[in-house]
């Protein structure tokens, strides 16, 4: 007896976000990434189309983080306190499709710096590199204000991804990003109605849903991770079946979730059964993409370049039709 397989039939598709701004474009980058524009759910070819490949963004930082397990902190010791070096050594040595920097500096808690000083590290990355960016404040909504502001002004044009817009602060960074052509991540506490809630508040000031990327706040594998991809997946199904909305690539902060839980940071000494960290780490980070990625993510933010490296051959090989 042959059977017929059943393929799911979409109504709509997901945005196409851009990111990046070549010469050409009023930019200054070597290379641009596009995200999105799916008609089917993750890497199911047969059923709808997926014109662009998932990215995958390594993470550095504006200062030293501290937090940060040894293992971690490893392969980039001798340029954990240069930004720029830092950010040279990732393009140039694990050539990640997006470029995440995370402004921590600016932080009260942190070192507290000044608007003109980050502003002004962000500039000399932006010279010495050329993939796109995504960038996100320290976390303080005061001063995220402040900074995301100025980084906007001064990479006015390189269509950068800025964030986090969120449902009470939002306001400063939309207008930010109208003037100076950036897009923008808006964020959402795991919760579909406020997901749709922070969108509508982004729209109402005239800034164009095709700009949007959405980033629900997600988890590490093995901490609530079924809510987390039933969460995004009913996004993605919701956006396919027509709803404006809720029709925006998805972007996951893999790295910072996974590298505060035991199993990716914890010594062999304290956790002899559960094999070498070296290995288990970047694996634990690599296999919470993997799950993030197949529940509908369009980009994913690594920090270790294993895990990267892995990431992105999972990406090529599910690609490849």
């Amino acid at each position: 007896m042959n059977f017929e397989l059943f393929k799911e039939k979409w109504t709509n598709k997901i945005n196409t976000v851009k990111i990046g701004a070549t010469s050409e474009e009023g930019g200054t980058r070597t290379s641009v990434v596009s995200v999105g524009g799916e008609s089917t759910l993750p890497f199911l070819f047969e059923e709808g189309e997926m014109p662009y490949k998932p990215a995958v963004a390594i993470e550095i930082w504006d200062t030293v983080p501290k937090e940060w397990p040894d293992l971690l902190k490893e392969p980039l010791l001798d340029v954990l306190d240069k930004p720029v070096e830092w950010a040279k050594k990732c393009v140039n040595e694990y050539k990640p499709d997006l470029l995440f920097i995370r402004l921590m500096s600016a932080h009260p808690e942190w070192g507290n710096s000044s608007t003109d000083k980050v502003a002004d590290t962000v500039k000399a990355i932006a010279a010495s590199v050329g993939v796109p960016f995504v960038i996100k404040g320290c976390g303080d909504e005061e001063k995220d204000n402040l900074i995301l502001s100025k980084v906007s002004e001064v990479l006015h044009g390189e269509r950068c991804l800025l964030g986090n817009a969120t449902q009470k602060n939002y306001r400063t960074l939309v207008a930010s990003c109208i003037a100076d052509g950036h897009s923008i991540i808006a964020e959402n506490p795991l919760d579909i109605n406020i997901e749709k809630q922070v969108n509508i508040l982004i729209s109402d000031m005239d800034f164009p849903l095709d700009r949007v990327v959405i980033y629900p706040t997600t988890t590490a594998l093995g901490y609530g991770m079924e809510y987390v991809y039933s969460l995004m997946e009913r996004t993605r199904m919701a956006g396919l079946s027509g709803d404006k909305l809720l029709s925006m690539p998805i972007m996951c902060f893999v790295g910072q979730e996974v590298w505060r839980v035991k199993e990716a940071r914890g010594k062999v000494s304290d956790f002899p059964g559960w094999g070498k960290e070296e290995i288990r780490g970047p694996l634990w980070e690599a296999t919470t993409a993997v799950n993030l990625l197949q529940a509908g993510a369009d980009i994913v933010v690594v920090c270790h370049p294993k895990s990267l490296k892995i990431v992105k051959e999972y990406v090529d090989l599910m690609m490849t039709k």
